[in-house]
């Protein structure tokens, strides 16, 4: 398995479970999720070796329904919101630090992330209402956001993560 992991934060944002293609321009990730629903506090006493009398009735654990982004659930991802102003404002401060990043582990790609990422942030920006935005666990300010929207279908959501923000983990089992 590998895990993709923010270079500024080192938060999980995805791993390679998901369907994970490169964006047109060869700058992002696109990482398609599912919307699911989770069970979260239910235990089954036959797990953990329980035998439920059926004269005695007794209180279950209390249960609730978890809606979302499989994604976003699996890696803790944390929703946060901008305005076209924070977002700007964001966008410039995160594409210094990652070329500053760059400059020290891979200085060919400098050139390259800055031309394209300032197209995907137009890009991004033109379609600004329709993103919802999503931090690591961490939820470090100077971190990577991903955009999360939905395809053609209104149904299929996938996140868009920077490439050159990310490095990668592979674990082994």
């Amino acid at each position: 398995m590998i895990i993709y992991k923010d270079i500024i934060s080192g938060d999980e944002m995805f791993s390679d479970i998901y369907k994970i293609k490169e964006s047109a321009n060869g700058l992002c990730y696109e990482v398609e999720g599912k919307i699911v629903s989770r069970t979260v506090g239910d235990i089954d006493d036959s797990l953990i070796g329980g035998n439920a009398s059926a004269e005695l009735q007794e209180e279950g654990t209390d249960t609730s329904t978890v809606s979302g982004v499989d994604i976003v659930l699996n890696h803790k991802l944390s929703e946060t919101g901008f305005t076209k102003e924070s977002f700007k404002q964001y966008i410039k401060d995160y594409m210094k630090a990652i070329k500053a990043k760059l400059e020290e582990t891979a200085p060919d790609r400098v050139k390259p992330f800055m031309t394209g990422a300032s197209e995907q942030v137009k890009t991004i920006l033109g379609n600004l209402k329709n993103y919802q935005f999503y931090t690591g666990e961490s939820m470090n300010p100077e971190g990577m956001v991903g955009f999360l929207d939905y395809r053609e279908d209104g149904i299929t959501p996938y996140i868009l993560f920077f490439k050159d923000g990310l490095e990668l983990e592979k674990c082994v089992s």
